[in-house]
């Protein structure tokens, strides 16, 4: 797979996907953000892929929008079309089955600090400054609001997008932000283990459960519960579950077949 604006590598059942727009702190131009989008299709339709990591090129993850783009457009209707297409990356990260962790490092702001917060897991390099900046050049981060509130609660949420200010990667840690923080030289290697121990388990499982999962958190409690029941029958009936128990009452390791 090739594309303008960003790389792609697969290694085993872990792919890593690498915001490339280095001299721009990989601002999501309308091309980035169409290849980003494309590239997560294209994977999640790879039944050898079980993980993905999306990292950033250069000294940044994401400073959000490419606001170069503003000029292009005069109305409200095509503003509205460009926008869309800057957040359906976020879209397609809560539909896909597959594991999405972020890898940031340098700055992840506005549209950046967005993609942390829709992707699954997140792991931060120690120095990494996340914003939801978008106020301090008379725009709001409304899109990336939608995956942050699903993240922090309601008072973080909003300091975040009010304040336009930055954080630390510890304090978005703390905030939920964040599973990891770690040194920067080992930002990829920590993200690769939580892709490897990943693509370890069921795929079958764990893509089902992931979709369960977004499915649920907009239901109500009962709902959800019922939800629950029928998604995990319908596991109970894969050929990975006949597995996998085989696998742990013989005391061997299972064979997934993802099916």
């Amino acid at each position: 797979m090739e594309y303008d604006t960003i790389t792609v590598d697969a290694d085993e059942h872990v792919a890593t996907i690498t915001l490339n727009r280095p001299e721009a702190m990989n601002t999501f131009s309308t091309q980035l953000a169409v290849d980003l989008d494309d590239a997560l299709e294209a994977l999640e339709a790879d039944d050898d892929v079980r993980a993905i990591v999306v990292a950033g090129a250069g000294d940044a993850f994401s400073a959000g929008i490419d606001v170069s783009e503003h000029a292009d457009y005069d109305t409200k209707a095509e503003y509205e079309r460009w926008v869309a297409r800057m957040e359906e990356p976020f879209r397609t990260l809560v539909s896909m089955g597959t594991p999405v962790i972020a890898a940031a490092h340098g700055h992840a702001a506005a549209n950046g600090l967005g993609l942390v917060a829709a992707c699954d897991l997140a792991v931060l390099a120690e120095g990494t400054k996340l914003g939801a900046t978008a106020p301090k050049v008379g725009l709001f981060c409304m899109g990336p609001a939608v995956p942050i509130m699903n993240s922090v609660t309601e008072k973080r949420c909003l300091e975040l997008l009010l304040t336009g200010e930055l954080v630390d990667a510890e304090t978005a840690l703390e905030w939920g932000l964040a599973n990891r923080v770690v040194p920067e030289d080992r930002l990829q290697e920590t993200a690769r283990e939580l892709a490897d121990t990943i693509a370890t388990k069921s795929p079958t499982a764990v893509q089902l459960g992931k979709r369960a999962y977004y499915e649920m958190a907009d239901m109500e409690y009962e709902e959800a519960l019922e939800y629950s029941n029928e998604r995990f029958a319908a596991l109970c009936t894969t050929d990975d579950a006949a597995e996998g128990i085989d696998a742990f009452l013989d005391g061997r390791e299972p064979e997934w077949s993802g099916q």
